[in-house]
Order: structure tokens, then C-alpha cells, then sequence
């Protein structure tokens, strides 16, 4: 028995309670304990109840097979903790990727090459006689005095 529960004792306390159910029954309660931060399906105790004998000649068996499910539990328990801390990683670094792009593109300067493609606002001066508004003739600024041909 002492030679089953040693996986499920890796890390962990055990505390096996007994008690006389009746005359020809015992009830054997095999709980395990971990640590504070453990999930609890790793603190689900192991409960056979039968006679002495039965007890002699099944509680091996049974109890192997809960350890062995322990330990599965506990693996797969594990791996999923990895696989969710593996895909927040991931999703953090993408999320900062995608924050430092929009960064960059909003501090690019201005392409100097080419003028931007906008239409030129235009100007009216409205008529001394309320009529119609005279439009003013499009003026491009620049740096140097336009010359003359």
C-alpha cells in the first residue's frame, strides 16, 4: 500500500484516516494535501469502505489506480497552466508590436516628395453691390517669389 501512495506523496502531505463504519466494516479515507495555491481537484480525497479482508486485498489496487489518476490530473493541470501562460505571452507581445506600429506610423514624417492630394480652398470676395461674390484667382505659396518667364 506504503508503495502506491509514494508518486501521489511527491510534493505533498497524505493524511490517511480510518474508521469503524460497523462489527465487519472499516471506512479508510486517503486525503491528500497540497500546497495553498494547488487546484483542488488535487485535494480529492480516496473513500473505500468494506470489510478488513476486502480492505487487505483491494485497497492496493484501488488506491494505484488513484494515484495514477492524481498524477494525470495533476500533468494535464499543469500543461493547460503552460499552454494559457504560452498564448498570454504571445497576445501581450502582439499587442505591444501592434501599439509600437501605430507609433511609428504616427510620428513618420510627412512624405516631402510629392504634394499632398487635397483640393485647393478657394476664396470669394463678396461685390460692394450685394451681388454675386467675385472669386479670387488661386494662389500658390512657396518659399521663392515666382518668377517672371
Amino acid at each position: 500500500m506504503f508503495t502506491e501512495l509514494m508518486p501521489l506523496l511527491a510534493g505533498r502531505t497524505v493524511l490517511i484516516t480510518v474508521a469503524k463504519v460497523d462489527d465487519k466494516t472499516l471506512r479508510v479515507n486517503v486525503i491528500p494535501h497540497g500546497k495553498a495555491d494547488d487546484n483542488p481537484a488535487l485535494s480529492t480525497p480516496l473513500t473505500y469502505t468494506g470489510p478488513p479482508e476486502e480492505l487487505d486485498a483491494e485497497l492496493g489496487k484501488h488506491l494505484a489506480g488513484y494515484v495514477q489518476t492524481h498524477t494525470q490530473t495533476a500533468s494535464t493541470l499543469a500543461e493547460a497552466k503552460a499552454t494559457m501562460e504560452a498564448a498570454a505571452q504571445a497576445a501581450q507581445e502582439e499587442a505591444k508590436r501592434k501599439a509600437d506600429e501605430r507609433r511609428k506610423a504616427a510620428l513618420k514624417p510627412l512624405d516631402r516628395g510629392s504634394p499632398p492630394a487635397t483640393a485647393q480652398p478657394t476664396s470669394a470676395v463678396p461685390a460692394a453691390d450685394g451681388g454675386a461674390a467675385t472669386p479670387l484667382p488661386a494662389v500658390t505659396l512657396g518659399l521663392f517669389p515666382a518668377s517672371a518667364p
